[in-house]
Protein backbone atom coordinates (compact mmCIF):
# COMPACT_ATOMS: atom_id res chain seq x y z
CA UNK A 1 0.00 0.00 0.00
CA UNK A 2 2.79 2.44 0.92
CA UNK A 3 4.74 1.60 -2.25
CA UNK A 4 1.65 2.11 -4.43
CA UNK A 5 0.92 5.47 -2.82
CA UNK A 6 4.54 6.59 -3.34
CA UNK A 7 4.51 5.67 -7.03
CA UNK A 8 1.27 7.55 -7.69
CA UNK A 9 2.45 10.58 -5.73
CA UNK A 10 5.68 10.74 -7.74
CA UNK A 11 3.75 10.55 -11.00
CA UNK A 12 1.46 13.39 -9.96
CA UNK A 13 4.24 15.59 -8.56
CA UNK A 14 6.12 15.27 -11.85
CA UNK A 15 3.28 17.09 -13.66
CA UNK A 16 3.89 20.74 -14.61
CA UNK A 17 2.80 23.34 -12.06
CA UNK A 18 0.70 25.50 -14.40
CA UNK A 19 -2.84 24.16 -14.68
CA UNK A 20 -2.99 25.12 -18.34
CA UNK A 21 -0.19 22.63 -19.03
CA UNK A 22 -1.29 19.84 -16.68
CA UNK A 23 -4.02 17.32 -17.44
CA UNK A 24 -4.40 16.02 -13.88
CA UNK A 25 -5.28 17.75 -10.64
CA UNK A 26 -5.39 16.68 -7.02
CA UNK A 27 -8.11 16.65 -4.36
CA UNK A 28 -7.16 16.34 -0.69
CA UNK A 29 -10.30 15.21 1.13
CA UNK A 30 -11.25 14.72 4.78
CA UNK A 31 -14.59 13.19 5.86
CA UNK A 32 -15.51 13.19 9.56
CA UNK A 33 -18.47 11.73 11.39
CA UNK A 34 -19.32 12.29 15.05
CA UNK A 35 -21.95 9.98 16.54
CA UNK A 36 -23.89 12.12 19.02
CA UNK A 37 -26.07 9.26 20.26
CA UNK A 38 -27.58 6.07 18.83
CA UNK A 39 -29.72 8.05 16.36
CA UNK A 40 -28.07 11.42 15.67
CA UNK A 41 -24.74 12.13 13.99
CA UNK A 42 -22.76 15.20 12.93
CA UNK A 43 -21.06 15.09 9.53
CA UNK A 44 -18.24 17.43 8.50
CA UNK A 45 -15.78 17.52 5.63
CA UNK A 46 -13.01 19.57 4.05
CA UNK A 47 -11.99 19.29 0.39
CA UNK A 48 -9.01 21.21 -0.99
CA UNK A 49 -9.02 20.91 -4.77
CA UNK A 50 -6.05 21.86 -6.94
CA UNK A 51 -5.45 22.16 -10.68
CA UNK A 52 -2.04 20.54 -10.13
CA UNK A 53 -0.69 18.46 -7.24
CA UNK A 54 -0.87 21.29 -4.71
CA UNK A 55 -0.62 25.07 -4.64
CA UNK A 56 -2.80 26.00 -7.64
CA UNK A 57 -6.18 26.26 -5.93
CA UNK A 58 -9.28 25.27 -7.85
CA UNK A 59 -11.77 25.08 -4.99
CA UNK A 60 -12.02 24.91 -1.20
CA UNK A 61 -15.16 23.16 0.03
CA UNK A 62 -16.34 23.10 3.65
CA UNK A 63 -19.46 21.09 4.42
CA UNK A 64 -21.33 20.09 7.60
CA UNK A 65 -24.64 18.45 8.38
CA UNK A 66 -26.84 16.93 11.04
CA UNK A 67 -27.96 13.36 10.33
CA UNK A 68 -30.54 10.98 11.75
CA UNK A 69 -30.31 7.17 11.50
CA UNK A 70 -33.57 5.56 10.46
CA UNK A 71 -32.01 2.14 11.07
CA UNK A 72 -28.66 1.11 12.51
CA UNK A 73 -25.79 1.56 9.96
CA UNK A 74 -28.14 1.33 6.97
CA UNK A 75 -30.37 4.37 6.39
CA UNK A 76 -29.55 7.98 7.23
CA UNK A 77 -31.29 11.31 6.58
CA UNK A 78 -29.19 14.48 6.72
CA UNK A 79 -29.66 18.25 6.45
CA UNK A 80 -26.49 20.19 5.70
CA UNK A 81 -24.76 23.41 4.67
CA UNK A 82 -21.74 23.94 2.46
CA UNK A 83 -19.42 26.89 1.79
CA UNK A 84 -17.44 26.71 -1.44
CA UNK A 85 -14.66 29.10 -2.46
CA UNK A 86 -13.96 28.89 -6.20
CA UNK A 87 -10.90 30.05 -8.10
CA UNK A 88 -11.29 29.03 -11.77
CA UNK A 89 -9.20 30.11 -14.74
CA UNK A 90 -10.68 32.43 -17.34
CA UNK A 91 -11.02 30.41 -20.54
CA UNK A 92 -7.88 30.33 -22.72
CA UNK A 93 -5.89 32.49 -20.29
CA UNK A 94 -3.63 32.13 -17.28
CA UNK A 95 -5.77 34.62 -15.33
CA UNK A 96 -8.12 33.59 -12.53
CA UNK A 97 -11.33 34.89 -11.02
CA UNK A 98 -12.81 33.96 -7.64
CA UNK A 99 -16.30 33.73 -6.20
CA UNK A 100 -18.15 32.10 -3.29
CA UNK A 101 -21.05 29.68 -3.16
CA UNK A 102 -23.34 28.94 -0.23
CA UNK A 103 -25.20 25.66 -0.43
CA UNK A 104 -28.02 24.03 1.54
CA UNK A 105 -28.60 20.35 0.91
CA UNK A 106 -30.73 17.39 1.98
CA UNK A 107 -29.67 13.79 1.47
CA UNK A 108 -30.65 10.20 2.07
CA UNK A 109 -28.07 7.38 2.32
CA UNK A 110 -28.88 3.68 2.30
CA UNK A 111 -26.35 0.83 2.55
CA UNK A 112 -26.34 -2.91 1.80
CA UNK A 113 -23.80 -5.68 2.42
CA UNK A 114 -23.24 -8.76 0.22
CA UNK A 115 -20.36 -10.91 1.52
CA UNK A 116 -17.19 -8.96 0.58
CA UNK A 117 -19.12 -6.21 -1.21
CA UNK A 118 -20.53 -3.09 0.48
CA UNK A 119 -22.94 -0.91 -1.51
CA UNK A 120 -23.95 2.67 -0.78
CA UNK A 121 -26.64 4.76 -2.48
CA UNK A 122 -26.76 8.51 -1.80
CA UNK A 123 -29.53 10.82 -3.04
CA UNK A 124 -28.84 14.54 -2.59
CA UNK A 125 -30.84 17.70 -3.37
CA UNK A 126 -28.93 21.01 -3.36
CA UNK A 127 -30.02 24.64 -3.21
CA UNK A 128 -27.08 26.69 -4.50
CA UNK A 129 -26.55 30.41 -3.88
CA UNK A 130 -23.76 31.52 -6.25
CA UNK A 131 -23.14 35.26 -5.91
CA UNK A 132 -26.38 36.75 -7.31
CA UNK A 133 -27.57 33.50 -8.88
CA UNK A 134 -29.71 30.69 -7.45
CA UNK A 135 -29.70 27.10 -8.79
CA UNK A 136 -31.15 23.72 -7.87
CA UNK A 137 -29.34 20.44 -8.47
CA UNK A 138 -29.98 16.72 -7.97
CA UNK A 139 -27.22 14.18 -7.37
CA UNK A 140 -27.13 10.37 -7.28
CA UNK A 141 -24.07 8.53 -5.93
CA UNK A 142 -23.46 4.77 -6.18
CA UNK A 143 -20.44 3.55 -4.21
CA UNK A 144 -18.91 0.06 -4.00
CA UNK A 145 -16.26 -1.20 -1.57
CA UNK A 146 -14.85 -4.71 -2.00
CA UNK A 147 -12.66 -6.16 0.74
CA UNK A 148 -9.64 -8.17 -0.38
CA UNK A 149 -8.81 -10.01 2.83
CA UNK A 150 -11.98 -10.46 4.90
CA UNK A 151 -15.71 -10.80 4.30
CA UNK A 152 -16.21 -8.17 6.98
CA UNK A 153 -14.30 -4.87 7.01
CA UNK A 154 -12.10 -5.41 10.05
CA UNK A 155 -8.96 -3.72 11.37
CA UNK A 156 -5.97 -3.65 9.00
CA UNK A 157 -8.09 -4.50 5.95
CA UNK A 158 -7.28 -3.64 2.34
CA UNK A 159 -10.21 -2.93 -0.01
CA UNK A 160 -11.05 -1.67 -3.49
CA UNK A 161 -13.23 1.44 -3.78
CA UNK A 162 -15.32 2.51 -6.79
CA UNK A 163 -18.10 5.02 -7.32
CA UNK A 164 -20.08 6.89 -9.92
CA UNK A 165 -22.00 10.10 -9.26
CA UNK A 166 -24.25 11.95 -11.69
CA UNK A 167 -25.29 15.61 -11.25
CA UNK A 168 -28.49 16.95 -12.85
CA UNK A 169 -29.75 20.55 -12.99
CA UNK A 170 -33.45 21.32 -12.75
CA UNK A 171 -33.46 23.83 -15.61
CA UNK A 172 -32.08 23.97 -19.17
CA UNK A 173 -28.83 22.06 -19.73
CA UNK A 174 -30.00 19.35 -17.33
CA UNK A 175 -26.73 17.42 -17.39
CA UNK A 176 -24.22 19.12 -15.08
CA UNK A 177 -21.46 16.54 -14.63
CA UNK A 178 -20.55 12.91 -13.97
CA UNK A 179 -17.76 11.60 -11.75
CA UNK A 180 -16.34 8.09 -11.88
CA UNK A 181 -13.68 6.96 -9.41
CA UNK A 182 -11.53 3.92 -8.66
CA UNK A 183 -9.04 3.49 -5.84
CA UNK A 184 -7.46 1.37 -3.14
CA UNK A 185 -8.36 1.79 0.53
CA UNK A 186 -6.98 0.66 3.85
CA UNK A 187 -8.99 0.47 7.05
CA UNK A 188 -6.76 0.97 10.09
CA UNK A 189 -9.55 0.38 12.62
CA UNK A 190 -13.20 1.26 13.24
CA UNK A 191 -12.32 4.97 13.48
CA UNK A 192 -9.86 5.57 10.62
CA UNK A 193 -9.51 4.52 6.99
CA UNK A 194 -7.91 6.12 3.96
CA UNK A 195 -7.95 5.83 0.17
CA UNK A 196 -5.90 6.83 -2.85
CA UNK A 197 -7.42 6.78 -6.30
CA UNK A 198 -8.12 8.47 -9.61
CA UNK A 199 -11.36 10.23 -10.57
CA UNK A 200 -12.53 11.33 -14.01
CA UNK A 201 -14.99 14.21 -14.15
CA UNK A 202 -17.06 14.76 -17.29
CA UNK A 203 -18.86 18.09 -17.82
CA UNK A 204 -20.51 19.75 -20.78
CA UNK A 205 -17.21 21.59 -21.33
CA UNK A 206 -15.01 18.47 -21.41
CA UNK A 207 -13.42 16.04 -18.98
CA UNK A 208 -10.49 16.00 -16.59
CA UNK A 209 -8.71 13.63 -14.21
CA UNK A 210 -8.22 14.18 -10.49
CA UNK A 211 -5.90 12.28 -8.16
CA UNK A 212 -7.68 11.80 -4.81
CA UNK A 213 -6.21 11.35 -1.33
CA UNK A 214 -9.07 10.69 1.11
CA UNK A 215 -9.27 10.21 4.89
CA UNK A 216 -12.36 9.02 6.79
CA UNK A 217 -12.53 9.55 10.54
CA UNK A 218 -15.30 8.40 12.90
CA UNK A 219 -15.35 9.40 16.55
Amino acid sequence: MKNLALVILLLVVSKPGNSQDSDIGNWLIYFGNKQINEKWNLHHEVQYRNFNFIGDTEQLLLRAGLGYDLSENNNNLLLGYGFIYNEPYIANTNEKINFNEHRIYQQFITRQKFNNLSVQHRYRFEQRFIEEDFKLRLRYFLGLNYTLSNKEILDNTLYLSMYNEVFLNTEANFFDRNRIYGGVGYRVNSKVRSEIGLMNQLTSGGSGNQFNIITFFNF
